[in-house]
């Protein structure tokens, strides 16, 4: 048996195994979405077990168990404490808004003349309504369709939880795993590698959390002028739901409308309805305000794009991925900038990365004509006024 192969049979075991790999992935490629929440989360939560590892000076794997379980049962608590307790206050709300649509119910009762044209809107809220409760009561040959789709989304939340939990315990042995990969010429570069692209990620997690601060305080100061009752709780959660793409803006909207259409304006004397109106279109001019201009410039800067750049490859992403696809966007834009930085300067024989900088080299010659040789007799001291002029 030959030591080597030879140079085509090589060839054609690496064409082999690439079409292999390739096609093995696209047959998971369900799996992909739900390993890459376990990698988001693990991120999230990351500078919490770093936190606890340099502060109280406590082994990586400890911290990861202690902010993993502790955040799994505040997770698993909500639903028994937070729910109950709101309960009471929902029903309020949904009695206040059946108030709000039976009345504005009765104000479209009333026909609407446009010039010669006569408009009946008196059976829009009553197929509102009939839609809703539609929508809300599974008919009876949903209800496998409804099991089928229960079952297999917590299938995919146990792969998650148990995703992050090993990355978020064994992701230094797992790093330096893969690093140990490849020839042992290259780690030192792949380990630097790895900390440029974890400071990109860092910075862009610092810029989210700069973007939900500014967020806050605008919905919170641009609903308290106009006198919405809550501004400042609504605000900070309208901040905080922006950090859920799609979701989170649409929820804010939702909660700030509902709040707006039921107590009404402490100041303005307009009704509930268009105190809603305004409501709601001082939210999506922020809104539009944050996406177009103050999203892409926070985050731009935090990982060093062009805040044009990052508008286009959020817009793209919402309109591909959806919700996970704008999370991870930008900072993994910013990953391919680094690698495709860092393949270039090999290809093209320049160094990877920036290095030191050494003594220019007409200080080092100014050095070596200064001092003298070690064997050279050393001259007769001079006076001091023409050492003195020598130094100046």
């Amino acid at each position: 048996m030959k030591a080597v192969w030879d140079r085509p049979f090589r060839y054609l075991v690496l064409i082999l195994v690439i079409i292999t790999v390739v096609a093995v992935l696209w047959y998971i490629r369900e799996i992909f979405q739900p390993l890459i929440t376990a990698g988001l989360i693990a991120y999230l939560v990351s500078p919490v077990v770093e936190f606890l590892v340099t502060r109280f000076h406590i082994r990586r794997k400890v911290s990861a168990n202690l902010v993993y379980f502790v955040t799994l049962a505040v997770l698993i608590a909500i639903p028994f404490t937070v729910l109950p307790a709101m309960y009471d206050e929902l029903q309020g709300i949904m009695t206040d808004f059946n108030q709000a649509l039976g009345n504005l119910q009765a104000a479209l009762n009333a026909p609407i003349r446009i010039a010669n044209l006569t408009v009946y809107l008196g059976g829009f809220i009553p197929a509102l309504r009939s839609n809703f409760n539609a929508s809300l009561v599974p008919k009876p040959e949903d209800a496998l369709r409804v099991l089928e789709f229960t079952s297999r989304n917590f299938l995919w939340l146990l792969v998650v939880l148990v995703t992050a939990y090993y990355l978020m315990t064994d992701w230094p042995r797992l790093r330096n795993w893969l690093i140990c990969l490849a020839p042992e010429t290259e780690r030192s570069d792949l380990h630097r590698l790895y900390h440029e692209i974890r400071k990109v990620w860092s910075g862009y997690l610092g810029g989210q959390i700069r973007l939900i601060f500014i967020l806050s305080i605008l919905y919170s100061v641009a609903w308290a002028i106009i006198g919405l009752p809550g501004a400042a709780v609504i605000g900070l959660l309208a901040g905080l739901l922006n950090f859920l793409p799609e979701i989170g803006p649409a929820a804010a909207a939702v909660v700030a409308t509902i709040v707006a259409l039921v107590e009404g304006s402490y100041f303005l004397p307009i009704s509930n309805f268009w105190f809603a109106v305004v409501t709601l279109s001082v939210y999506l001019l922020l809104n539009t305000f944050k996406t177009v201009w103050l999203q892409p410039r926070i985050l731009g800067h935090s990982v060093l794009l062009h805040e044009g750049i990052v508008f286009v490859a959020i817009v793209t992403a919402i309109i591909l991925q959806g919700v996970l696809g704008v999370l991870v966007v930008v900072p993994l834009l910013a990953t391919i900038v680094i690698v495709g930085r860092y393949l270039r300067a090999r290809l093209l024989g320049l160094p990877p990365f920036e290095e030191e900088s050494a003594p220019a080299p007409d200080l080092q010659a100014a050095s070596a004509t200064v001092s003298p040789p070690v064997n050279e007799t050393v001259p007769p001291a001079v006076s001091p006024s023409v050492d003195s002029k020598s130094h100046i």
